[in-house]
């Protein structure tokens, strides 16, 4: 098993690079770091290159349980010294797991096979999420809610991001996670017959009140802005979160989380 001790070893070297988009996006490799987010990585197929380990940082006992696993796939696995996990850490209180990943390119195709015994699909379309722990936060609601998929459409943020894989504690990999582009999108949700759901302060309709029990698509725009003209006028279904304070709208990860949970708690009173 390789040991490094230096912050110019060639392959830390590489591997800090990933915290970069522009070298994600050349390599297809990308960083998962933690316990939860390797082992949900692991179980969902994610194929890891290298394991960077530090046992000094480990927080637990069942580290080597999943560390076997991982150098049975005959990835690389490398001990670092403190100095040099934290160098590579992007968290404030690393716990001695990081990891390289190729990244699962899947495309609505891939999303259409998953939902091939779905009676009514139940999707997240994220449109230019711009702060990557909200697209995070949002792929843990869709997780905790049991959504079928997540499109993210015309993307600000890089799903791979470091901090998008941090804020949905893995749950990244839980769930299908699809990029493609607004037109395509809405194309392909038409030709499903799956309804698109809007939240606009404008909508007569409290969200509460609305039919979300059949196969919908809850969608989410811009943090600043919401959903563009194309989605909002492409929306089957408009409704509006009641606000009673002062601010004209919520963050869009507790809005989607609130939408989410209105799917839920109607399908479960059908």
């Amino acid at each position: 098993m390789d040991e490094i001790y230096s912050l110019q070893n060639p392959k830390v070297k590489n591997a800090f690079k990933l915290t970069e988009r522009k070298h994600r996006n050349e390599t297809g490799l990308f960083l998962i770091e933690g316990y939860r987010e390797l082992k949900r990585a692991v179980e969902g197929g994610v194929v890891i290159e290298t394991l960077f380990i530090c046992p000094k940082l480990f927080l637990g006992s069942n580290e080597q349980a999943l560390i076997d696993p991982v150098r049975a796939t005959h990835a690389d696995v490398i001990v670092c010294s403190e100095p040099v996990f934290q160098k590579l850490s992007y968290r404030d209180r690393p716990d001695g797991l990081i990891a390289i990943g190729m990244q699962m390119q899947k495309t609505l195709r891939d999303l259409m096979h998953s939902l091939a015994l779905k009676t009514d699909p139940f999707l997240i379309v994220a449109e230019a999420i711009e702060k990557p722990g909200n697209l995070g936060t949002i792929l843990r609601s869709a997780d905790a809610a049991g959504v079928d998929g997540v499109i993210v459409c015309d993307r600000c943020t890089d799903i791979y991001n470091p901090n998008v894989v941090r804020a949905s504690v893995g749950t990244l990999f839980t769930i299908p996670v699809i990029e493609a582009t607004s037109d395509e999108t809405l194309s392909w949700l038409q030709e499903k017959k799956i309804a698109v759901v809007a939240a606009t302060p404008s909508a007569k309709q409290e969200f509460t009140h609305a039919d979300l029990m059949g196969a919908v698509a809850i969608a989410v725009g811009t943090e600043q802005l919401g959903l563009s003209e194309l989605w909002m006028g492409a929306a089957d279904i408009q409704v509006r979160i009641p606000m009673h304070g002062v601010a004209d709208s919520l963050n869009v990860a507790t809005a989607t989380t609130l939408l989410l949970y209105e799917v839920v708690r109607q399908r479960r009173n059908r």
